[in-house]
């Protein structure tokens, strides 16, 4: 039986949901669960993925967002024998759209994670490929267990890095290895894509969210406005110049200092006692 203070989020009945929802504390762990299949994508992952994140981003008792995978992956991109991707051999049939599968799915999976209210934590065990790995290094911070590796496999089939893959790679880890990469399908192995920027911690134990339950409480403990506001601020800065930049800052800044949090902080350190951040 769970802890009297873990709670279990009920979800639509169904026999075998493709997304597990589980929360302790203000921390939600989202578990792909498709193992068999290393938790790749079809049409039902992606709507009932989407539709946890929209759960959380509009709970006020979540502070920070877990994403995992269920068995021996996180998550190994794109099911390639679905309808809506898989190519139709019968002669003389049309190719499939891959831009409108990107456009309906990916691209609002991919805006929502960059957009929560609270920090997404990916937790990576084993292989995360293709979309996997791009849908992972799209989140706020990346832990990896030991059996992790980071595959962008899409060159092997002819296509290009989707899911945000060719804005995050040459970001994270600079434009050389980002084409080497996306090129060779390089598979770096958590040490070396620790090294590399692509993720922030990797881990021996695992599963992810019992081996470092710190990292996710810590940041639910954090002023959750401030973290997600540092969040955009940096993308955005990415494509400014610096006077610009100094622009953002003094005007995000400006907003940060008339919220609760910033006179919380202050009065906290100020009477030497650990601050009650309730905004979200």
């Amino acid at each position: 039986q769970a802890p009297s203070h873990e709670r279990h989020v009920a979800r639509m009945p169904m026999s075998e949901p493709r997304v597990l929802v589980a929360q302790s504390g203000a921390v939600q762990t989202l578990t792909l669960n498709r193992p068999a299949a290393i938790n790749s994508f079809t049409s039902e992952l992606h709507a009932q993925l989407l539709a946890a994140l929209n759960a959380a981003a509009s709970d006020a008792s979540v502070r920070c967002v877990v994403l995992t995978g269920a068995g021996r992956g996180f998550c190994a991109g794109q099911d390639l024998a679905d309808p809506a991707v898989a190519p139709d051999t019968t002669p003389g049939a049309p190719a499939k759209d891959l831009g409108d599968v990107v456009d309906r799915f990916y691209a609002p999976l991919c805006l929502r994670l960059r957009s929560m209210p609270v920090p997404v934590v990916a937790a990576v065990n084993g292989v995360a490929a293709g979309a996997g790995a791009s849908i992972a290094l799209g989140c706020d911070m990346v832990l990896a267990a030991r059996s992790a590796s980071f595959i962008q496999a899409f060159a092997k089939i002819g296509l290009l890095p989707d899911s945000g893959g060719t804005w995050l790679l040459p970001r994270l880890v600079g434009r050389a290895n980002a084409l080497g990469l996306a090129l060779l399908g390089a598979t770096p192995r958590a040490a070396d894509a620790q090294r590399m920027g692509l993720v922030w911690r990797w881990l021996v134990v695992v599963p992810l969210p019992v081996a470092d339950p710190s990292l996710a409480q810590r940041l639910a403990a954090m002023p959750t406005q401030a973290l997600v506001t540092i969040r955009a601020a940096m993308d955005s800065a990415l494509d400014m110049d610096w006077p610009a930049a100094l622009a953002q800052e003094a005007t995000l800044q400006r907003r940060l200092g008339y919220a609760h949090d910033y006179s919380e902080g202050v009065q906290a350190f100020s009477q030497k006692r650990a601050p009650q951040f309730t905004a979200r």
